[in-house]
């Protein structure tokens, strides 16, 4: 193996935490929000659609929600470098913990164990009805949207059906979020990528990592309200930058077995 540069940020890391946004996956080809080509970017008029009271209070809204999410590019995409780098790290040995706030299910699709990834913003690829709680795997769901449901209700109760993601003007559930904090609070190092930061309590996690002792390496296109915290910025394409941290990281851990 060719050397590999280990900055002073990379060692003595046993514990890290990553947090990850849409940034990670549009090597994927899934599209990003925020960006100059992303989804609210493009159509800001669909974050209706992604809205709690308009979702629940119009049948047309969930109509447009269900058309969106039937023709998604997640369903289509494979995880791509920087998500398997992620998996590699935690394969090497080091204590990794994912935190996405995507919803597209690409970190567990590396073989990473999923008790390893919190889903802070829930899954695309579960159904959850609104009524009774009945949750459900979302294919059968788009399954009948294809062939001509625009708004299924639920099969147990006849209740409103949702994908099990957070919308706009829907909590985060505690437990996952408190989980999350432990596991931000508890790394020596947080990794924020793909992530604007903008989008709270997720962003947070990474001032409560550095309040606890970590160090902060943010990986993004863009700036973020956290570049003033971070230890390092880097602003190269996810798809090189995470795997050659990643590598620093596992032949720092290498150097001091």
């Amino acid at each position: 193996m060719e050397d590999v540069e280990i900055p002073e940020w990379c060692r003595d890391v046993r514990r890290v935490a990553v947090l990850t946004g849409a940034g990670i996956s549009t090597d994927s080809g899934v599209p990003d929000y925020r960006g100059p080509d992303g989804v609210w970017t493009r159509d800001p008029k669909l974050t209706d659609a992604f809205t709690r009271d308009r979702f629940m209070a119009d049948p047309q809204v969930r109509a447009r929600f269900w058309r969106t999410y039937l023709g998604h590019a997640a369903w289509r995409a494979e995880p791509n470098a920087a998500h398997h780098a992620l998996a590699e790290l935690d394969r090497a040995g080091i204590a990794v913990r994912i935190l996405t706030q995507n919803v597209d299910g690409l970190h567990q699709m590396t073989g990473i164990a999923a008790r390893k990834v919190l889903e802070l913003h829930g899954s695309m690829r579960s159904v959850v009805c609104t009524g009774c709680g009945a949750r459900s795997e979302a294919r059968a769901t788009l399954d009948r949207v294809a062939a001509g449901e625009p708004d299924p209700g639920c099969r147990e109760c006849g209740g409103i059906l949702q994908l099990a993601v957070v919308l706009f003007g829907q909590y985060l559930d505690p437990e996952t979020l408190d989980n999350a904090k432990r596991i931000a609070a508890a790394s020596q190092l947080m990794l924020a990528v793909g992530s604007s930061l903008l989008v709270e309590p997720a962003a947070s996690l990474c001032r409560l990592a550095v309040g606890a002792g970590a160090r902060l390496v943010i990986v993004n296109r863009d700036p973020t309200p956290y570049d003033g915290l971070a230890d390092e910025v880097v602003r190269e394409p996810i798809g090189s930058a995470l795997p050659r941290i990643t590598a620093a990281l596992t032949a720092a851990a290498r150097a001091t077995r």
